[in-house]
């Protein structure tokens, strides 16, 4: 009898939780997604079969349970796995890519558009305080509230700076609402802009010189991280891995911080965010008005950026195409290319990607300044 219950402690299904049952359905659900349906399968998948080896039921070892793969236990592999992601190290190095691969020269050719960039990150402070009244701590309401930004690296670095107990399903909610940009925000463009706004031609952007894009990332550093100091970390890696791309002399460099420095770092986010959405941690009203008011904050930020596109058509000789606004979220380059589907439902001659990559990029850029912001008062 003794071994048979010896036997029976080291099996994990004897020991399967309901909550387990559904965090396992949902990891599967993820995996779906990113195979089937293509949503972002560079971060869903990982983090789908993170949850997978998350969730995985204890073992009775000496009468005390026992997690394998328990991000929280120093014992455990992947505490080591998950201090990268809870030291804000994986992010940074994601930004660092990201600057390598982003091509700034439509922001350069029309600055005005950084207005739209700037504009766009409203939903962030507007979902803060909604938050606040909901009852989070202002920790947790600043960390949720940068979903807003429709940006994955900045939410799981504030996040994990200020809230590490939200980091699961801010990162999950933040992910899947970026993977759902061509769902969310095409009925939000067309509620707020005419079929005459949509039609709105811009001029093709000027080239901007060699010279002005080297001196760029180095400026727009200074500034940036002058003004805001707690941005010092996403935006001075986004600003070097761009340097490493414009300088002309570092190919090499910034091929390996777009390519595989990049890949690797993906790879171990998600698996690291997705075990540690453990069933007991995340399935409580916290993780459900997180999904919630992340959706509101995104819509908001996408709302924004299409209304002050308005606004300054209003004072502007040069006209904006307002959907070029829905683009200054971060989801890089995916809002941009829902800004040119629908343009081109309006009229198939009308090419406003270029343009729209300008705010798009512009977001990335206001993200990364707003959790420095947060970070440096919510610490």
């Amino acid at each position: 009898m003794n071994r048979a219950l010896e036997l029976k402690s080291w099996l994990g299904v004897v020991n399967l939780s309901f909550g387990q049952v559904i965090m396992l359905a949902l990891g599967l659900i993820l995996i779906w997604l990113a195979v089937k349906k293509r949503y972002e399968p560079l971060l869903l998948l990982p983090i789908g079969f993170g949850i997978l080896i998350g969730n995985i039921p204890p073992v009775i070892i000496g009468g005390k349970e026992v997690f394998f793969a328990d991000v929280n236990n120093p014992l455990s592999p992947f505490y080591w796995i998950y201090q990268g992601l809870l030291k804000g190290v994986y992010p940074a190095l994601i930004f660092l890519g990201i600057g390598a691969m982003t091509d700034f020269s439509p922001l350069l050719s029309k600055p005005r558009l950084f207005l739209l960039g700037a504009s766009a990150q409203f939903g962030i402070f507007a979902t803060l305080i909604g938050a606040l009244f909901l009852g989070f701590s202002p920790q947790e309401a600043g960390a949720i509230g940068i979903i807003g930004g429709a940006d994955g690296p900045t939410s799981i670095f504030l996040s994990s700076m200020i809230a590490p107990q939200l980091l699961a399903p801010i990162t999950i909610a933040a992910y899947s609402y970026i993977a759902l940009v061509p769902v969310i925000q095409p009925p939000i463009m067309r509620l707020l802009t005419s079929s005459r706004e949509r039609k709105i031609k811009m001029t093709p952007p000027k080239e901007p010189s060699r010279v002005a894009r080297v001196i760029f990332p180095i400026a727009i550093f200074l500034i940036g991280s002058l003004v805001a100091p707690g941005a010092v970390v996403l935006l001075g890696m986004l600003c070097v891995g761009n340097l490493l791309r414009e300088s002309g002399v570092t190919d090499r460099l910034a091929r390996s911080a777009r390519t595989a420095l990049v890949d690797i770092t993906t790879i171990l986010i998600g698996i690291s965010v997705g075990a540690s959405a453990q069933a007991e941690r995340f399935l409580t009203l916290k993780s459900l008005l997180i999904f919630v008011l992340g959706m509101l904050a995104f819509m908001l930020s996408t709302a924004s950026g299409i209304i002050f596109a308005k606004l300054m058509n209003l004072v502007s000789k040069e006209k904006i195409n307002p959907l070029v606004g829905a683009a200054g979220v971060s989801a890089v380059p995916d809002s941009a290319r829902v800004a040119q589907m629908v343009a081109n439902q309006e009229d198939p001659s009308n090419f406003i990607l270029l343009h729209a990559m300008g705010p798009n990029v512009a977001g990335v850029i206001g993200s990364a300044i707003c959790a420095g912001v947060l970070w440096a008062l919510l610490k």
